[in-house]
């Protein structure tokens, strides 16, 4: 098994000649402060209104979590309930045709774009794994009911069967707009693209902002606007400190097995997720593999991503990959991967503005398909059009924050534990100990909402 930070997805598409650190000065109609998708889909929405961007990124622009994630192209209709309390039905519904829209968007830039990303639209479905899990998705469904959405279909255990035989998964719901792509692709088939429509990138080069400028250690950025788009890395920013918090989330990747897909009946592209709270995730690839994840990585101190590769996470997804498809005993699990995600307060992206920085993060581990509706709101927001995008419930929200540190991290990681604990006796059979229901409680208590 090769385990690496970097992951499969970028070794399948490629290595790539990095662009020229930042030297000297250099002014642009906007600049971006992050190579990931928020920043390079922003980018692409400014180049198209016809503004001078630069993108200043630390690593490799597609390096970080937009290379390395599960693929899974979302709306945010999962998080309906969410969105209503939040921001009312209306404004709710203003936000998820947004997203919905989003990722259909993707889909059709690849296209026109001629990127083989891998683009697959297909249903997403929330399976339980256990009594424990059973109807945790009844919230969801009937709230796009009332909404009068077809959105949401509920499955009994012959239904899913019916998508993927597995023996452990019981009911559950199919979200209709969804898709997978290969994330590493996408990200680095739109870098190309914006290199190619005259937009400056600079890589190895990380920046910080200071009197409305980005300054590296070599030169800087004198700009009308900054986008600040830094995923993790938010939170190293100026008033950013407690906006979101820092989790983990690994991969494990299977040597080809259509044998066993065939089997399965798993042949139509679906990406599956159970309904824990610290989540499996899994979708399949062109040439039959298994991707098989878990979103209980540790936390991360402040805004500072977990050091060690988590090996013991690793341990845990190749077992549960097993324990989900029997058929994989002794099948070769090839490649391992992972790091780290932003994680929001409320589970929503947040977009806004701090005089002429804008600033969206939070995707908390969903952000492909939303990221595309944050390149969009972004772009707006630089350029001042008040616009449908600037107007949504996502931009400029209620403030929501997490406790500073070190309670954060402590706190976090108690919880976490919990949450481990409790989905494991879960998984057993069992009904976990009053204690850990207790602090695994606690999120929702708090009014946070943890990664599911």
């Amino acid at each position: 098994m090769r385990h690496t930070r970097r992951g499969y997805w970028l070794e399948e598409a490629g290595p790539v000649q990095a662009a020229p650190s930042l030297a000297g000065d250099v002014s642009a109609d906007v600049a971006v402060v992050g190579g990931g998708y928020l920043g390079l889909w922003t980018a692409w929405q400014l180049a198209g209104f016809g503004a001078s961007v630069v993108i200043v990124e630390a690593d490799v622009s597609g390096y970080g979590p937009s290379g390395r994630n599960g693929g899974f192209v979302s709306s945010l209709w999962d998080q309906l309930p969410g969105l209503v309390a939040r921001f009312g039905q209306e404004e709710a519904l203003a936000v998820g045709r947004a997203a919905e829209d989003a990722v259909q968007s993707v889909g059709v830039w690849c296209a026109e774009q001629d990127v083989d990303a891998w683009y697959r639209a297909a249903p997403q479905l929330e399976v339980a794994t256990t009594p424990a899990q059973d109807g945790a998705w009844m919230e969801v469904a009937r709230a796009c009911a009332a909404a009068g959405l077809d959105e949401a279909t509920v499955l009994d255990r012959a239904a899913v069967e019916a998508v993927c035989a597995s023996p452990v998964f019981r009911g559950g719901l199919s979200m209709r707009t969804a898709a997978t792509v290969q994330p590493a692709r996408l990200a680095l088939g739109l870098r190309r693209r914006l290199l190619e429509r005259g937009v400056r990138i600079f890589e190895h080069s990380p920046a910080r902002i200071r009197e409305g400028r980005i300054e590296t250690a070599a030169g800087q950025v004198r700009a009308g606007s900054i986008v600040l788009a830094a995923n993790t890395a938010t939170g190293t920013f100026p008033g950013f400190r407690n906006a979101l918090a820092v989790a983990s989330s690994h991969i494990v990747l299977t040597e080809p097995v259509p044998d066993v897909l065939d089997e399965l009946g798993w042949t139509g592209g679906e990406a599956i997720a159970d309904a824990r709270t610290l989540l499996h995730y899994f979708r399949t690839t062109p040439d039959g593999r298994i991707a098989f994840g878990w979103g209980g990585g540790r936390m991360g101190y402040g805004a500072r991503p977990p050091r060690s590769l988590d090996r013991g996470v690793v341990e845990h997804a190749a077992r549960q990959l097993v324990r989900f498809f029997p058929q994989l005993e002794g099948r070769q699990i090839t490649h391992a991967w992972g790091g780290p995600i932003d994680v929001s307060p409320t589970h929503l992206p947040i977009f806004g503005s701090r005089g002429r920085v804008h600033h969206g993060f939070g995707f908390t581990g969903n952000g492909v398909g939303p990221s595309f509706l944050g390149g969009r709101i972004l772009a707006s927001l630089a350029l001042d059009r008040r616009d449908a995008w600037t107007r949504l419930g996502l931009v400029e929200p209620a403030p929501a924050s997490f406790p500073p540190e070190p309670l954060r991290y402590a706190g976090g990681t108690a919880i976490r534990r919990a949450l481990v604990a409790k989905d494991r006796a879960e998984d057993e059979g069992g009904r976990p100990g009053g204690i850990t229901r207790l602090v695994a409680g606690l999120p929702r208590r708090l009014g946070l909402h943890l990664p599911r």
